[in-house]
């Protein structure tokens, strides 16, 4: 995907002949944004579908595939987040302070899917094509750094920023960034991070 393309990602939705499949996924996004990553049981989500809990091995022959499936739906919902909040009119610069900022605050708002997102068992297994659907958002990412940095390697560059903004994310969550910097706002290591990765950002006129 390019830089203008933007970054499309659109919940799964029930299909008519596969509704147990919509349920269950549903039910499992409700409960990991309700209580985290750690209540994603196979027996509680088939239990709060309705279901016995043999009926997820219909559509999801193991947990992690099911986790997957819930998870891709936090790249869906990240993607739609930055799409909204994107402008094209703005420069690129700009742009990648707004995605950033999506990120960090989707981080904060929806830590349990976040978490789940990242999970390395769960991106090492490659079910349903997981890591792979962080690659638009990323190559979003990257179209825009290469407009702020002509000349970088944009991909390399693009790789450290979100480094950079996943640290931020964890440590801000853990405590550890308040602790070792009495800071009480994450906005200045943000800022840090464009600049150091992009140069400082042009004064408003």
């Amino acid at each position: 995907m390019n830089d203008e393309a933007g970054v499309h990602g659109e919940p799964e939705t029930a299909d008519p002949e596969d509704g147990l499949r919509g349920r269950l996924v549903r039910v499992g996004v409700e409960l990991v944004n309700a209580e985290g990553a750690q209540a994603l049981s196979l027996r509680e989500i088939a239990r709060r579908a309705g279901v016995s809990h043999g009926a997820p091995r219909r559509h999801f022959p193991t947990h992690l595939d099911l986790l997957s499936a819930i998870a891709r739906q936090g790249f869906a919902e990240l993607a739609a987040r930055v799409t909204a909040e994107d402008r094209e009119t703005a420069g690129p610069r700009a742009r990648i302070e707004l995605l950033a900022r999506v990120y960090l605050d989707y981080a904060a708002t929806r830590r349990g899917m976040y978490e789940l997102m990242f999970r390395h068992d769960l991106l090492e297994s490659g079910r349903l094509g997981l890591r792979e659907t962080s690659l638009p958002l990323f190559a979003h990412l990257t179209g825009l750094v290469a407009r702020v940095r002509p000349g970088a390697d944009a991909a390399v560059v693009a790789g450290a920023l979100w480094a950079n903004l996943h640290g931020i994310a964890q440590l801000w969550h853990w405590g550890s960034l308040r602790l070792a910097t009495g800071g009480d706002d994450p906005a200045p290591f943000l800022t840090a991070a464009l600049d150091a990765h992009l140069g400082p950002a042009e004064p408003t006129p």
